[in-house]
């Protein structure tokens, strides 16, 4: 399958593309790119909601300067993937079990026959909480996992507490797919830069939204009452206590000071119950780290440089 490539975000070179199918039927669309000559390692990429492969062109090479392979794919129902509903602007999934179908595939026949070992793991947002649910349920295929702004909760605010409840009621009502009550099909990072929750930085905005105009296809509006339901039943779940206690796999989290998406507050209390975890907000950071402002970005590196056995010291 295809990759969308404009003068502000090229294809990396050596890249490997196609589709896989999944074991209920899915088709999802992948990358993967080979390590530079003598390196090993792999570094398998988790999106987040409304993201696609072209948005992180820059962190696959970031990666590969570092000496990692790079795997990355759509999740269902986003990108050039398949998608259940006739509207394609809506963001749909029945349960995040799917997304760990979306997952599994992968691995099986993308990461572990054709990337080098050790494999690690990098998610952002929706793609973190995915990871997380993996470890959680027992998945030993990453040596380490570093997560950028992980969806663990939602921010507090004043409908916080009955998000949950309207989203089971409207699922039941047959409403399942619908948009939120206050959503729409406005695709999301086209709006004005000026008030955008996601980045600070104007070019990397500028540049990911001129890819969603060259390719409309990758766009993807508000969630369905169908994600909100099955996503806000996932993050109940990271909020026991028990829940992050008992995943080993050693998890570095990077959060956001200024994030307005996903709660700050709880990536910190779900840090603490970590039993190989630690986690790190960088002050001023908006929810998107890896596409904010170098400043930012260095300091999110320099996490991953120290977590992640391999990192060539510069």
């Amino acid at each position: 399958m295809k990759l969308v490539s404009i003068p502000a975000n090229p294809v990396p070179e050596d890249v490997v593309t196609g589709a896989i199918k999944t074991s209920d039927g899915v088709n999802l669309r992948f990358a993967r790119w080979a390590p530079p000559p003598g390196r090993k390692g792999t570094v398998v990429l988790m999106q987040g909601r409304a993201e696609f492969i072209e948005k992180y062109f820059e962190t696959v090479r970031d990666l590969r300067a570092r000496g990692f392979a790079v795997a990355t794919f759509d999740w269902r129902g986003q990108g050039l993937s398949d998608r259940r509903l006739s509207d394609r602007h809506k963001g749909y999934v029945r349960n995040f079990a799917n997304y760990i179908t979306d997952l599994e595939a992968v691995m099986e026949q993308v990461v572990l026959p054709d990337c080098p070992p050790p494999i690690f793991a990098l998610g952002h947002s929706m793609g973190a909480a995915v990871a997380i649910r993996a470890c959680h349920g027992g998945s030993r295929w990453f040596d380490r996992v570093v997560l950028s702004a992980p969806m663990i909760a939602l921010p507090e605010g004043r409908l916080t507490n009955v998000a949950g409840p309207l989203a089971r009621f409207m699922r039941f009502l047959g409403r399942g797919g619908a948009y939120i009550p206050t959503g729409d099909s406005s695709v999301m990072g086209t709006e004005d830069f000026v008030g955008n929750v996601l980045t600070s930085d104007p070019v990397r905005y500028a540049r990911n939204a001129a890819v969603l105009e060259t390719e409309p296809e990758l766009g993807l509006g508000a969630p369905t009452v169908a994600w909100a339901d099955a996503a806000l039943r996932q993050m109940n779940l990271f909020v026991e206590p028990s829940y992050s206690a008992t995943i080993r796999q050693p998890i570095l989290m990077v959060a956001a000071g200024r994030d307005e998406v996903v709660s700050t507050p709880a990536i910190e209390s779900f840090g603490r119950n970590l039993l190989a975890g630690r986690h790190l907000i960088l002050a001023g950071s908006k929810h998107e780290i890896l596409q904010e402002q170098d400043h930012y970005r260095m300091q999110f590196w320099a996490a991953f440089d120290a977590f992640v056995p391999g990192t060539p010291r510069y």
